[in-house]
């Protein structure tokens, strides 16, 4: 089966931001006298929804209310810093070589997303580019990616999907769609690679594999 259009996500993907989120994750755990997490245990435990990965962090469980909370806290300290945050080692390389359609879904605020997009000097690479308009941040994927397929008139089963979490390995299976899981990212490889999903170290070689499916 041809797979002719290629979805990336954005967030721990083409944006090589996992320090930022770290530290912006102890920045809101630590309102709550939670404990600080490094790079290898926020790899470990992260998931989707998010409320869970703190919960389980945190060793209570957290509500919505709470979740709301912490959650502003996460994004506020993310804004702060995302100026300094560069884009994946070989991103533009391996964005290069598609030879089909490109889209980007990302779970970050759209509003935002869309001028950070252009900063990089990507606008013009996507046919569509979405991100979180309605719903919490910290939700499951699957939904924006039949959405985000919808719009854009692909159908799943002509879509690879390439992204660094086991949700988003998940979002595609929803759609009947492909996926590559990229290790650079959120998600511990070990994690990824218990999956069963074709898995890359590189988003060259992400593509590479992609392009076998």
């Amino acid at each position: 089966m041809a797979r002719t259009h290629l979805v990336w996500d954005w967030n721990g993907t083409l944006l090589d931001d996992l320090s930022l989120v770290v530290e912006s994750t102890n920045a809101a755990f630590a309102t709550v006298g939670g404990p600080r997490v490094d790079a290898d245990e926020h790899r470990r435990a992260f998931r989707r929804p998010v409320s869970q990965f703190y919960a389980e962090i945190l060793e209570r469980a957290v509500d919505d209310e709470e979740f709301g909370r912490l959650d502003q806290i996460f994004h506020d300290a993310y804004r702060v810093g995302l100026t300094t945050i560069a884009l994946a080692a070989d991103a533009k390389e391996a964005i290069t070589s598609w030879p089909g359609g490109q889209s980007l879904l990302s779970m970050w605020f759209h509003e935002e997303l869309v001028p950070a997009v252009d900063a990089y000097g990507l606008s013009d690479v996507f046919t569509r580019v979405d991100g979180l308009r309605s719903g919490a941040a910290g939700d499951l994927k699957a939904g924006h990616l039949a959405r985000h397929l919808e719009h854009l008139g692909v159908a799943g089963r002509h879509t690879v999907l390439i992204g660094d979490s086991l949700d988003d390995g998940a979002a595609a299976d929803a759609v009947g769609a492909a996926s590559v899981l990229y290790t650079g990212g959120f998600t511990d490889p070990a994690r990824l690679r218990a999956s069963g999903r074709p898995v890359a170290d590189s988003l060259v070689a992400a593509v590479g594999l992609a392009r076998s499916l």
